[in-house]
């Protein structure tokens, strides 16, 4: 996959630094080369190399400082910025020369090397405009006097080295330079102005005598190195605390990660939807600028557990390859309500539930279950809508084939300031070339998901279909019509030759009562645990035969493993490649279930050329014939594929 053009950016970036960094160390060596500064320098040069790797990292900050910020500062405000850059430029060369062992690009050693040369540089000259003096060496008791001056140093300095280096990273992820600025770097101001002040100190301690006392020096030499110490035994014990706690949550989202991928093996369409959802969700607030850490650990454990609440939803609905009448969808539509409800017993340290409850509300306030609308809408449920939008449009669904990536990402923008908040909209777009490197790492990474997908198909096959009491007068007498206009005898030897009469006869008789342009005889090998096209008569005969599906898979599939009818269901679905070679096209079909004792025979498929071509009173004509057609192949099913069954015994 091509990079995104922004990418560009980060290497122009580091290269117009490592630029002038090098430059002022540069000039600085050049200026120290004329005019020599004396002993004292190398003195501190000397300290800056041997304490630089003397660095504390703080918890959850990808830097650190060390105590050798003190030497370096004590070097710029004695001897001028051209000893402070070089002494600085000496602690980068030898941090850089360890981190040679790490496989770090060569730019981004020359940066570190060079940018906190050129902090050094602009801060060190600030000061002297500012004192209005030369190096303090020549005068060391005026730095009582410069605590103004002094202040605004350290704040230069702490701005320049740490902004820099936040822009670096900040370019490099594509987010917004003062989030990762406040987020890693604002609590550093207190080490730059501490070392300042510790510089400050020394000069007045060792140079007050116009003449260096080492004594004196010998004396003040430990503080650096006491607060070392005593900082480092308070990070370590704040870092164990910090990874106990990262560890706690890292078993959290464990938990979570197993249990909704659970959840989502129940759904026999869309494995690997949530884990999808996760990573799109995640890649997006990145692009949104989004760094703080409660907002995305709510925003992760939304997007797994977001459909939680599909678990009081039936299944013959979830998976129904078929639109959902308006009541089956004003129940799929509480799944959001009770997700909340049900993750509201558990006390996330993060808002988790609001994202849960408001996931399917509308920037233009009609979606559900709350109308919330606008900037009203929790920005996580605002991004979660969005990435499951697009995934859901992405996926084969039981009532409709799966979209091409452009035709979903146009679906999306043409619900950009209805559906979806514009700029998580823009946003998505944005990033959408970044999107297809997800789809690999979203697959579940337990073998034993694909156990409880099977379970949970082969459960799905207990229910039956059923009439309502007032609709049996008209079954038996479809029944009494089937007995004898077909006469079907009692020959059950299920030649090719007994099937496709069969099944011609059927379709003579439903030609009469409904729009039946293919009809075909699906039968069930439990062996192989696959719905095979055993006969089939009418249209396209020819181009049908010998079609083969799973228990569950396509529209036959799924009407066989949930032993229940499909009416006006696309029968795109069930052919699927075949579809665009026939013409005219099948439109619509008209699917049921035949069962026997208990056990799945088979299904009954009908196609039409028309659109909307079936109703309710064609279903129960057809689940008549099925029961008859059934109850006369079962004997002929069993010879040959044992009894075969909807679930294991």
């Amino acid at each position: 996959m091509s990079k995104p053009p922004g990418n560009r950016w980060p290497a122009a970036y580091l290269l117009s630094m490592i630029v002038a960094g090098a430059a002022a160390v540069l000039v600085s060596v050049r200026e120290l080369v004329i005019a020599p500064v004396g002993l004292g320098w190398f003195v501190f040069a000397a300290l800056t190399v041997l304490s630089g790797s003397a660095t504390l990292r703080l918890p959850s900050v990808p830097v650190g400082f060390s105590i050798s910020d003190t030497f370096t500062m004590t070097a710029a405000l004695l001897f001028g910025p051209a000893a402070g850059t070089a002494a600085v430029a000496l602690d980068s060369l030898a941090i850089s020369l360890r981190l040679l062992r790490r496989p770090l690009p060569l730019r981004r050693l020359l940066f570190n090397a060079t940018a906190p040369a050129l902090a050094m540089w602009v801060a060190a000259h600030a000061f002297f405009r500012l004192a209005n003096t030369g190096p303090l060496v020549q005068h060391p008791d005026a730095v009582a006097t410069l605590l103004g001056p002094l202040a605004g140093f350290a704040a230069v300095y702490f701005l320049l080295n740490t902004g820099l280096i936040a822009s670096a990273i900040a370019l490099e992820q594509r987010a917004r330079v003062m989030s990762i600025w406040r987020a890693h770097f604002l609590d550093l101001w207190l080490t730059y102005f501490g070392g300042a002040w510790i510089a400050a100190l020394i000069i007045m301690l060792v140079y007050s005598s116009q003449r260096p006392s080492f004594q004196t020096f010998a004396l003040v030499l430990p503080l650096p190195l006491i607060l070392y110490f005593t900082f480092r035994s308070v990070v370590d014990r704040l870092q164990d605390h910090l990874t106990h706690l990262d560890t706690v949550n890292r078993m959290n989202l464990a938990t979570i990660d197993a249990l909704a991928q659970a959840i989502d093996a129940k759904d026999q369409v869309t494995h690997g939807h949530i884990q999808r959802v996760r990573l799109h969700a995640i890649r997006l607030a990145h692009e949104l600028g989004i760094t703080d850490e409660v907002e995305m650990r709510a925003l992760e454990a939304a997007a797994l557990l977001h459909d939680v609440g599909k678990l009081a939803v039936p299944e013959h609905i979830l998976n129904k390859p078929a639109r959902l009448t308006r009541a089956e969808y004003d129940q799929m539509k509480q799944h959001a309500e009770i997700g909340a409800q049900i993750l509201s017993s558990i006390e996330f340290p993060y808002p988790v539930v609001p994202i849960v409850r408001h996931h399917h509300e509308f920037w233009d306030g009609n979606g559900y279950p709350s109308g919330l609308r606008g900037t009203n809408i929790p920005i996580g449920a605002r991004i979660l809508s969005v990435v499951d939008c697009f995934d859901a449009l992405t996926s084969d669904r039981p009532y409709r084939p799966k979209l091409a990536d452009e035709d979903a990402l146009r679906v999306v923008q043409e619900r950009r300031g209805t559906m979806y908040d514009p700029e998580i909209v823009d946003a998505f777009v944005r990033i959408y070339p970044l999107i297809a490197a997800d789809v690999d790492a979203a697959q579940p990474r337990w073998a034993g998901f694909s156990i409880i997908a099977d379970a949970a198909q082969a459960a799905s096959a207990g229910g039956t279909s059923k009439t309502e009491d007032a609709e049996a007068g008209e079954a038996s007498m479809i029944e009494a019509a089937w007995n004898v206009g077909m006469a079907l005898g009692s020959d059950t030897n299920l030649t090719d030759t007994n099937l496709t009469d069969m099944c011609d006869r059927v379709r003579t008789l439903l030609e009469r009562m409904m729009p039946a342009s293919t009809c075909v005889l699906f039968l069930y090998d439990v062996s192989a645990d696959r719905l095979a096209a055993r006969s089939v008569s009418g249209r396209h005969a020819d181009a049908i035969r010998g079609l083969t599906m799973g228990l569950g898979q396509r529209l036959t599939g799924w009407v066989a493993a949930n032993r229940a009818a499909i009416v006006n269901s696309d029968a795109a679905l069930d052919l699927v490649n075949l579809s665009p070679a026939l013409e005219p096209p099948l439109r619509t079909c008209l699917s049921v279930p035949m069962v026997a004792n208990g056990d799945i025979v088979g299904v009954v498929t009908v196609y039409s050329t028309e659109t909307n071509a079936f109703t309710d009173r064609h279903q129960r004509l057809l689940e008549a014939i099925a029961a008859k057609l059934a109850s006369h192949l079962t004997s002929g099913v069993s010879s040959r594929t044992g009894p075969a069954r909807g679930s294991p015994d």
